[in-house]
């Protein structure tokens, strides 16, 4: 009897594979961890061989400590680190190591093609700015810098695909990853003709494109041993894993709309259509719903910030003992929350690494404005926690601005665990803010789910509402929300105002 699935989580850090059962259950979880490498400024790598390991790995010891039976997997899928590229020969090898999303090496490529194409043009068809951050780039980059090697190269995948490729056979992706290479047609839902002919990218090095619940194929007998499963055990493609997040916070709806808070943070939503800013301020995402389409904001340093500033009053020891990240982090909410809304006039930028969504400014720096002998640690935490909220608060306002994010917002990541953080985004936002039960799993119920629906084990992307529930919702509090409308306004020009500074401060 068929009454599991395997979701694999292939993330930055490491592979989490997830067991759910037949009524979405969690029945059991293992994890492999994995490094980066960073040869040069702006590089990041890393090596497939690595990636197939973990997943391998972690799926044999699942089913061991579950007491699972090959036999009674339905099927197993991917969510995966989003625009990458991976360099696979005819028979699924990777012919280097992969050029993962933090990777910025392919400045000059951007401004090759901003040359060839209108980058105007490229965030009308794609939903995306033409960024050295996504896969087309980097594959540009490979041409130029590794030309035997573009040339050996069968298929450029994302992460999960190259996974995928071993264990069937078959190059494909899913248009959640596809939609984050500057590569996908949005409306049409197909590869853009007018970008791959105006950067001379061959068509035929791209794997073909599938629905997220799509099964790929099954197990191939080659990999059976490695992989611990039964041959012909079906294979999901899955998707990307902010577009299972968006799933997995139960944002699978038109009009729903959620906040993930982690190192960066973003604010996402379900539409039907692709939501195009005329600033440029947000980018769009296919969904793993067929049809829909997931409009994103993201900003770089949304718990970095928190742990920086952690780190700078004494709250995260030098070298940390385990668990002690988490008790720096409730220390600092019980410091910050007793700081008044506003933090008594202090504001903090949180571009500690530049930023994306709604800057878009390589430049933007951090700063405390405002600060005065009166001020006080508290302060400071609470302005860092705030500075972040308020950027989340500038990105939501751009899709209401779209007809958008217009009711109560979903809250995922380990800050939404904090009654401090749920109300002060309450307040920031200005409307009630829900907790999920599952705040840290969403990207594994998602996947999961996918899983699925494309096996048949799921009825339904619904299902997702009683494997992560609502719980509370925190109402926004009046005099609070007036308070930060008026902290919103200075916050916006503060940047506004400091941004030729570090533009010409970044120049030295």
């Amino acid at each position: 009897m068929k009454r599991f699935v395997i979701a694999h989580d292939l993330g930055t850090s490491g592979n989490k594979a997830t067991l759910f059962d037949a009524d979405g259950a969690l029945v059991g979880e293992a994890f492999r961890a994995f490094g980066t490498e960073y040869a040069h400024d702006g590089w990041a790598e890393q090596d497939p061989d690595l990636w197939w390991r973990a997943v391998c790995d972690t799926t044999r010891e699942l089913l061991e400590r579950a007491g699972a039976a090959r036999s009674e997997i339905a099927a197993i899928g991917f969510s995966g680190q989003m625009m990458g590229c991976v360099a696979l020969a005819r028979d699924g090898s990777p012919l280097r190591n992969a050029i993962i999303w933090a990777d910025r090496r392919a400045l000059v490529q951007e401004r090759w093609c901003a040359d060839r194409i209108s980058p105007d043009e490229v965030y009308r068809i794609t939903g995306h700015r033409l960024s050295a951050s996504n896969s087309l780039c980097k594959i540009l980059w490979i041409r130029d810098n590794e030309p035997d090697l573009y040339a050996r190269t069968h298929k450029f995948v994302q992460a999960k695909d190259a996974v995928v490729a071993r264990l069937t056979g078959r190059f494909v992706t899913d248009l959640s990853d596809a939609s984050g290479t500057n590569l996908l047609d949005l409306e049409s839902r197909t590869y853009a003709g007018a970008i791959l002919t105006a950067v001379d990218v061959d068509a035929d090095k791209l794997p073909e494109l599938l629905e997220s619940t799509a099964v790929v194929g099954g197990v191939l007998p080659s990999v059976v041993e490695a992989v611990g499963l039964d041959a012909g055990t079906p294979v999901v493609i899955g998707a990307g894993d902010g577009a299972c997040a968006t799933l997995g916070a139960g944002v699978y709806a038109q009009g729903r709309t959620y906040c993930s808070l982690g190192s960066s943070a973003w604010i996402a939503l379900a539409s039907s259509d692709p939501l195009r800013d005329p600033e440029q301020r947000t980018f769009t995402f296919a969904h793993v719903v067929p049809g829909l389409y997931i409009p994103c904001g993201t900003m770089q340093a949304a718990g970095v910030s928190y742990d920086w500033i952690a780190g700078r009053l004494g709250l995260v020891p030098a070298t940390p003992a385990s668990g002690s990240r988490g008790q720096a982090f409730e220390r600092l909410n019980a410091l910050a929350a007793r700081s008044p809304a506003g933090s008594r006039g202090l504001i903090f930028l949180p571009y500690l690494l530049g930023e994306r969504s709604p800057r878009w400014d390589l430049h933007a720096r951090g700063a405390f404005i405002g600060l005065t002998i009166q001020h006080d640690a508290s302060d400071m935490a609470r302005a860092v926690a705030e500075g972040v909220t308020m950027n989340l608060r500038l990105i939501l306002d751009a899709f209401r601005e779209q007809g958008g994010a217009t009711g109560s917002i979903r809250a995922i990541g380990s800050p939404a665990q904090s009654t401090f953080w749920l109300h002060m985004m309450a307040d920031v936002f200005g409307v009630p803010v829900q907790k999920v039960r599952h705040v840290g799993n969403a990207t594994s119920l998602g996947a999961a789910v996918t899983t699925g629906v494309g096996a048949g084990l799921y009825p339904d992307f619904d299902i997702i509402d009683a494997m992560n529930p609502v719980g509370e919702a925190i109402e926004p509090d009046q005099d609070a929300v007036d308070t930060y409308a008026r902290a919103l306004a200075s916050f916006d020009l503060a940047y506004r105002t400091l941004a030729p500074v570090f533009a010409t401060g970044s120049e030295g």
